[in-house]
């Protein structure tokens, strides 16, 4: 997967454009190469830790000419630690946050949104109706009481 297969993967996760998808990419892309340059260690929890390590100058041999002796340079190199959800993904034992949302045309859209308005203005007219036999039905009086009978006089 490339950076632009992955931009299109996000966008049909989320509610972004590919544009907006791409844009967020790169930035994240960006930020890391910043955090990087700056020599920061860069850790997302269960994904994974970039680190930046310097390594010493030494003597390599020319592949091409192995009698031949070249002296390497000293340089800082980028590590990258592996975290244990990514490494369950790498052993099959992966599952997604969100299924990729499907693509509807924009014919399947206005008939959704044509279904949500005759839906909703049934809706309204169910509920006119209700009010209206609700006005129409007379209510029962309250039932009084029934009248107490004097106590017995105890002897």
């Amino acid at each position: 997967m490339n950076t632009s297969e992955f931009a299109k993967a996000l966008a049909a996760r989320t509610d972004m454009t590919v544009a907006d998808a791409t844009n967020v990419t790169k930035h994240f892309l960006d930020l890391l190469k910043e955090g990087v340059n700056k020599g920061e260690r860069i850790a997302f929890l269960g994904f994974g830790t970039f680190t930046v390590s310097r390594r010493a100058a030494r003597t390599g041999v020319n592949p091409q000419n192995p009698g031949q002796k070249v002296k390497i340079p000293a340089r800082n190199v980028v590590r990258f630690t592996p975290g244990a959800s990514l490494k369950e993904a790498a052993n099959g034992k992966f599952k997604p946050l969100a299924t990729a949302k499907k693509v509807e045309t924009k014919a399947v859209a206005t008939a959704k949104k044509d279904v949500k308005k005759v839906t909703t203005a049934a809706k309204r007219t169910t509920a006119k109706a209700k009010t209206a036999a609700k006005a129409t039905v007379k209510k029962a009086a309250p039932k009084k009481p029934a009248a107490r009978k004097p106590a017995a006089k105890r002897k």
